[in-house]
């Protein structure tokens, strides 16, 4: 990976609607996305790839009056993907994590498991209880997919740009969210870009001074 690169480079804002992400770099890419941690394993997680023009446009007429502008990236891209959220932890979406963990083995000493999911409820009655934040604690776990997720499609030459731009509701009526326990927590469009309207500019940030305090 060219971190250099990466460093002097704007998120792609044009895409070029005539390329395509070849399939099996597609699906290299959704494994990983598949494989990002999450805190205590919850995987609070279930992902929309939008592939097909219709489901692109679908997302596109849904985004909201007031981000229409956000429109022309999701149809010109390559595909675009809906990162929804849980709104909540129900016992049968516990039980399920802790199904597949014994299934994979995740722990071979059964009594290390118990341990594990004992801990696992009392984390997450903590957050729920004490902070009063698990929705907006589940939704970091989102975003570190997201992030973890951008950095892999540059790494496979995907250019990959995040999406706040959207009406919610109006995203997850379109999709059917609202009624699976979900709710959309951010987009990500992803294809290659239109070089003819790249941004050659700077960068613009902080110096390190302003954002880095060594102790």
């Amino acid at each position: 990976m060219d971190l250099d690169k990466l460093m002097n480079k704007h998120l792609t804002r044009y895409f070029d609607g005539s390329k395509t992400i070849p399939e099996e770099t597609l699906q290299q890419l959704l494994r990983f996305l598949r494989s990002t941690p999450s805190s205590v394993n919850v995987q609070p997680n279930h992902f929309y790839v939008l592939a097909t023009e219709a489901g692109k446009k679908q997302l596109a007429t849904n985004l909201g009056e007031r981000f229409q502008d956000n429109a022309e990236k999701v149809l010109n891209a390559s595909h675009a993907v809906i990162l929804t959220t849980r709104t909540d932890v129900p016992e049968e979406h516990l039980d399920a994590v802790f199904a597949k963990e014994r299934a994979d083995s995740r722990f071979p000493d059964p009594a290390k498991q118990e341990l594990w999911e004992s801990m696992t409820r009392d984390f997450l009655n903590i957050r729920n209880s004490t902070y009063k934040d698990l929705d907006h604690w589940m939704e970091k776990q989102t975003y570190m997919a997201l992030g973890m997720t951008m950095m892999a499609a540059a790494e496979l030459g995907i250019d990959a740009t995040p999406l706040e731009g959207f009406d919610r509701a109006s995203v997850d009526e379109a999709f059917g969210i609202g009624e699976t326990g979900y709710t959309t927590t951010v987009l990500l469009a992803l294809g290659y870009p239109d070089t003819a309207k790249a941004y050659a500019t700077p960068i613009s940030r902080f110096d390190a001074d302003r954002l880095f305090t060594f102790a």
